[in-house]
């Protein structure tokens, strides 16, 4: 067998198929988990099965340690408690904006990208979408190892004496990483359930003096400007899960599902989880040691700490697989949809989490606080850009089929919308230089910087937003308007067609014979348009 023959033969296993009974088809720019979901689609989420998602992420153990973050910075509990309730509700805001299209027109952030960056523009957003996805899952992955190794010393109270086989240089132990793989390898079989049925599953003497008194004297910064970092600080860790929040809103039922269960649960059960990590102990798997004394504490105190772990494991463990190993399996799918699909993306950047190396990144609070914060600085200019475009400018009305072709509508200049790339680089450019400063653990740079870095995230989505509908009142593209005559995937009810405007599958046959919907395959939707359209 030939080298030629041989590489064929792999392509030809590898390279995902479609169903053809349900006319689905596979390309360079689909496969069945990317098209939109129909109504009758089985896993349709409504309000509890998002409340049950979004309380995996706040009873998570990230969500106890971030508070004690302010606390470092220099916020009392009260004025911390403020920075978490205010960065909720933003979040709770701003990531509803972002999921709206899914919830219209069921897709996810992987193909809603393509009408406003082009086709091929799209792979920016998604690039950085999948390195984010690949730091929150390594970085899930050690906190939930360190959880593993806290039920091993319940059971086995001299696994806490393990020796340390790695160099003194290595910035973690054996007893460390022990829990890390382990961890990590019990998750992998649940890579395999399909996203939407994991979603579908989840469901002191006071505080004295430290609730109001705060240590911001002790920095060059006012309280004000502390808490506006705490803020965008909190906002940076959601900012990952904000963006791609269609890839979540595409499964709902309804759009008062979603809003309601996502909101609720934001305020209810996140603000509670974080103000009992602010008044108790900001490190869960350090309290559990502490609770049963590193392992020589009684077995009903053993016994105790064990299951208070594995809950703790056990909801680390399913919102990194939906949050963080799915979510980067969509964007793999979406930039190579013949090879990828959720389940092969989801796997890849599980293994990912070995290269991203997590013992690096968590082990000093302030380190952890540069991290999240970082996110927002990239990622809201995309949020308002998105918003900006598919509110104000295409005011929700886009031609779902072409979102599917290289050629069609959103082909725009060489598979790139010109209008995006700049905007999206002013949106960023203020607050990057204030990030360089403080990642570098500097204290010595112009404060106008630092200032213009604590509010990364609002001047990012809004100098985008309001640029991006500023460029495109100048330099109209060509596709404002386009919409399918027909629901041509068959995604949505009779009660949306007709909100929409377009004729329903179940019409039959439509006046135009290049118009017909009798369930054609996906390749065969839309036609070739200019090579050269802006």
């Amino acid at each position: 067998m030939g080298v030629g023959q041989l590489l064929h033969r792999v392509n030809k296993t590898v390279k995902l198929h479609g169903d053809e009974d349900k006319h689905e088809d596979v390309d360079a720019w689909k496969n069945r988990d990317l098209i939109p979901l129909p109504p009758e689609y089985p896993s349709h989420l409504g309000f509890f099965e998002y409340y049950g998602y979004w309380s995996l992420g706040s009873l998570n153990v990230s969500t106890w340690q971030m508070p004690n973050t302010f606390l470092t910075a220099g916020l009392s509990v009260g004025q911390s408690m403020g920075v978490i309730i205010i960065a909720r509700a933003i979040v709770g805001i701003f990531s509803t904006f972002v999921a709206w299209c899914g919830l219209r027109y069921h897709i996810g952030f992987t193909i809603q990208n393509r009408f406003s960056w082009g086709m091929r523009g799209s792979y920016i957003p998604l690039i950085q979408r999948v390195m984010l996805n690949f730091i929150w899952n390594a970085t899930q992955c050690w906190t939930g190892g360190k959880l593993v190794a806290v039920c091993l010393t319940a059971i086995f109270p001299s696994f806490y004496n393990l020796p340390n086989s790695l160099p003194e240089s290595f910035p973690a132990t054996s007893y460390d990483m022990v829990g890390f793989f382990l961890f990590w390898f019990c998750s992998l079989p649940f890579l395999w359930i399909p996203p939407e049925m994991i979603w579908s599953l989840s469901v002191a003497k006071g505080v004295g003096p430290i609730f109001y008194k705060s240590e911001a004297g002790s920095t060059r910064w006012s309280t004000s400007w502390l808490m506006l970092k705490c803020i965008n600080s909190a906002i940076g860790g959601k900012a990952a899960g904000m963006t791609n929040g269609s890839d979540f809103s595409r499964y709902g039922k309804t759009a008062r599902g979603y809003i309601g269960g996502t909101v609720s649960c934001l305020f209810a059960t996140g603000t509670m989880v974080s103000f009992v990590g602010l008044v108790i102990y900001w490190n869960p798997p350090d309290l559990l040691m502490r609770m049963m004394e590193n392992g020589q504490g009684s077995s009903k105190a053993r016994a105790g700490v064990f299951f208070l772990a594995v809950g703790f494991a056990l909801t680390s463990g399913f919102e990194n697989i939906c949050g963080n190993a799915v979510a980067g399996g969509v964007d793999l799918a979406g930039m190579f949809p013949k090879y990828i699909n959720i389940r092969r993306g989801a796997i890849i950047t599980f293994v990912a989490a070995w290269i991203v190396m997590p013992w690096q990144l968590i082990n000093v609070a302030t380190t952890f606080l540069t991290v999240l914060s970082s996110f927002s600085v990239f990622l809201a200019p995309i949020m308002g850009l998105m918003a900006a475009d598919f509110f104000v400018i295409r005011r929700q009305r886009i031609k779902l089929s072409a979102l599917y072709q290289l050629h069609g509508s959103y082909y725009y200049t060489w598979g790139v919308n010109w209008r995006t790339i700049p905007v999206w680089l002013a949106g960023w450019a203020p607050t990057v230089g204030g990030l360089a400063y403080t990642a570098g653990a500097r204290n010595d740079g112009p404060g106008a910087l630092y200032e213009l870095y604590y509010l990364s995230f609002f001047l990012g989505f809004f100098i985008s937003f309001f640029l991006f509908i500023l460029v495109n009142y100048i330099f109209p593209p060509s596709n404002l308007g386009d919409v399918d005559d027909t629901d041509v995937f068959g995604a949505f009810t009779e009660d949306e067609c007709r909100r929409m405007g377009i004729a329903s599958q179940a019409d039959g046959a439509l006046t135009s014979e290049d118009s017909s919907v009798e369930k054609l395959p996906i390749d065969a939707v839309g036609a070739k348009e200019s090579d050269t359209k802006v």
